[in-house]
């Protein structure tokens, strides 16, 4: 068990956290939810299915909502009042400061900037509470899809063709920029916010009207752009569990109802988009990726879980790295769990691995 005596401002000490190996107890598990992105709808999806999957889990759970304004809630009703957002109704004023005395480690569900980018990571970080997935280094690079890029390319990791961009710049020298554009990597193109999930703020531009619109609904969400090459492909995904030694799940194939696999082909087409798991490829091809998607994770120092997503050129059949997400969708349709339990590992099993994980990272940093 966790020691609950408050140790705020006592340097030098830590909270005990249980050791690698060590059965869990009874410790209270903070599940986080909500948030001020426009991915909030996806996150309380989510934490809707990872509460119901932790039911019958030997910790007591305690789920934590906040609200778009970014305000902290406790909440103690059923799933379904997550689901259908009624749960801000039904929750009541929560102190941050307070999370220590109330949570013995944290499951963040939320998805997008201020919850997936290493800002609330950096919080637990202050806070001296343990956490579940990747630290403030791993979130903020893989979030942003730029600056994630860059530490590929240095990895010697496959990227598409890109150009990036800042709101600025496109604003004070508008023409210079969309020529830019149009010279490296001609025309069609994806325009994406650099610091986005879920497809949100993605479009495709074949023409510079399009590209013009493209990048006036992008830099709504983010003031860093990225643009790139479109190439006619196939999507792949794989999942990855570890800290220190990775674990990487069966490949999983993605089938989108859309041209591409927008937030309408993810999360409203009521699971028209189909998810080919595992992925119909040779297993020559399915361990290239599984290597590819350690070695990316390794890259930025990914921790917990994550899931890497890949396109295939179906005209020379090479493969790039498209992004990691450090918190993967845990709806009824998303990927990373049906993954996993592809490969073997049940939902609620994923889940205890991944607060496992967790403890192990928060053991290690202070037993140096």
């Amino acid at each position: 068990m966790t020691d609950e005596t408050d140790m705020t401002g006592m340097a030098g000490m830590k909270r005990r956290s249980r050791a690698p190996g060590e059965a869990p107890g009874e410790e209270r598990l903070a599940v986080l939810f909500g948030g001020r992105s426009d991915e909030h709808e996806i996150s309380l999806l989510s934490a809707a299915s990872v509460i119901r999957a932790l039911e019958k889990s030997p910790y007591r759970l305690v789920t934590i909502g906040i609200t778009r304004q970014g305000a902290w809630r406790i909440f103690e009703g059923a799933p379904e009042q997550i689901e259908n957002g009624e749960w801000e109704e039904d929750s009541r004023a929560f102190d941050i400061g307070s999370l220590r005395q109330t949570a013995d480690v944290v499951l963040p569900v939320l998805h997008g900037p201020c919850g997936e980018d290493g800002t609330l990571q950096g919080l637990l970080e202050m806070l001296d509470i343990p956490y579940c997935g990747c630290g403030v280094l791993a979130s903020a690079l893989a979030m942003d899809k730029i600056a994630s890029k860059q530490i590929f390319r240095q990895a010697d990791l496959p990227v598409c063709p890109y150009v990036w961009l800042t709101a600025e710049r496109l604003a004070h020298h508008p023409e210079r920029e969309l020529v830019r554009i149009e010279e490296t990597l001609g025309y069609p193109v994806f325009v994406k916010p650099a610091n986005m999930g879920s497809s949100v703020g993605i479009s495709k531009a074949g023409n510079r009207q399009e590209l013009e619109e493209a990048l006036k609904l992008a830099r709504k969400y983010d003031r860093r752009l990225l643009v790139e090459a479109a190439i006619p492909c196939r999507e792949y995904e794989a999942g990855v569990i570890g800290n220190w030694e990775n674990r990487v799940s069966v490949i999983g194939e993605i089938l989108p109802s859309q041209e591409f696999y927008d937030y309408r082909a993810k999360y409203l087409d009521e699971g028209r988009s189909r998810l080919c798991i595992p992925a119909d490829i040779s297993p020559a091809r399915s361990e290239e990726l599984r290597r590819l998607a350690s070695r990316a994770y390794e890259a930025i120092d990914g921790a917990g879980f994550a899931r890497v997503d890949f396109f295939e050129d179906r005209e020379t059949g090479r493969l790039y790295i498209n992004e990691v997400n450090t918190i993967p969708g845990f709806t009824p349709f998303s990927m990373f769990p049906r993954l996993w339990e592809a490969a073997g590992l049940a939902y609620p099993e994923l889940l205890e691995r991944i607060v496992n994980l967790g403890y192990e990272r928060y053991y290690t940093q202070n037993h140096r």
